[in-house]
């Protein structure tokens, strides 16, 4: 079953190891100058870096989809810089994940495969896909929703250890971004980790630092997501796929395989 994947960020990347444990052997597309905070578990890094590791999943570039179906048999998780992810055309996948998470449908259609599964709001299951898994953190996440939408995007992230805006540090400005800290340094409130040009980046509270772009990466606006604190403090929470990847990663098992269950059974008839 060739499965294609929109987006290789930290979700997208729980979703591919939930589908890879599980015997499914999916092609993820992402940009290709990737902007996943969450480096240390998004096999967007491979784009960037040639290969990553995400636990215990090895992944590489790609260069085409002939190739990416060569790294499968090798074992190894493909990764395209294909942000029109053209690859669909060419792979005629029974599966396609939009796991951009962009908020908004970016160009993803209920006729580009047999089951299109869709991972947050700005889709609506029966009109531009098939399913919807829901990633709002709460009673419903990874819930399969097979008619209607997602939760609409609220603009605050998800609560952890009681802070909710402010884990995220956000540009003031466009600029080259360069590191201070590293992910899973421990930082205080008010600290610098990073620059945006000359505008450093402070983080608004103690903690680990989750999240941070890459070295060098040019920011394109003012109030883009440039890094992550997680007030927990576990160092090793920033090295292993979230509760929340996971989660919305079996919602998307779950969905899959009703859905390619089905199709079989139609066949058969």
């Amino acid at each position: 079953m060739r499965i294609v994947i929109k987006g290789a960020g930290d979700i997208a990347s729980g979703i591919a190891l939930r589908l890879w444990r599980a015997g499914l052997r999916p092609v993820m597309t992402d940009l290709p100058s990737p902007s996943s905070i969450r480096r240390t578990v998004s096999f967007s890094e491979a784009v960037r870096l040639g290969e990553t590791r995400v636990e215990d999943v090895a992944a590489r570039r790609a260069e085409s989809p002939v190739q990416a179906l060569e790294l499968l048999r090798e074992g190894i998780l493909p990764v395209l810089a294909d942000p029109e992810a053209a690859c669909v055309r060419e792979l005629r996948p029974a599966v396609v994940v939009d796991a951009i998470l962009a908020k908004v449908n970016t160009g993803t259609a209920i006729t580009d495969a047999p089951a299109v599964i869709a991972v947050g709001p700005g889709f609506t299951a029966g009109a531009d896909c098939h399913a919807v898994v829901e990633t709002k953190r709460g009673h419903t996440l990874g819930r399969v929703i097979l008619s209607g939408s997602a939760i609409p995007n609220t603009g605050v992230p998800g609560l952890i250890g009681g802070y909710a805006a402010e884990r995220v540090m956000r540009s003031a400005n466009a600029g080259a971004f360069r590191c201070v800290r590293a992910i899973g340094d421990e930082v205080e409130a008010g600290e610098t980790v990073a620059f945006v040009g000359e505008t450093p980046l402070r983080a608004a509270i103690p903690g680990i630092l989750r999240g941070l772009l890459p070295e060098g990466f040019e920011v394109p606006r003012a109030g883009f997501k440039c890094a992550d604190v997680d007030p927990r403090g576990v160092r090793s929470q920033c090295f292993s796929a979230s509760d929340k990847a996971l989660a919305v990663g079996g919602g998307v098992l779950e969905a899959l395989l009703a859905l390619t269950g089905a199709l079989r059974n139609d066949s058969d008839k």
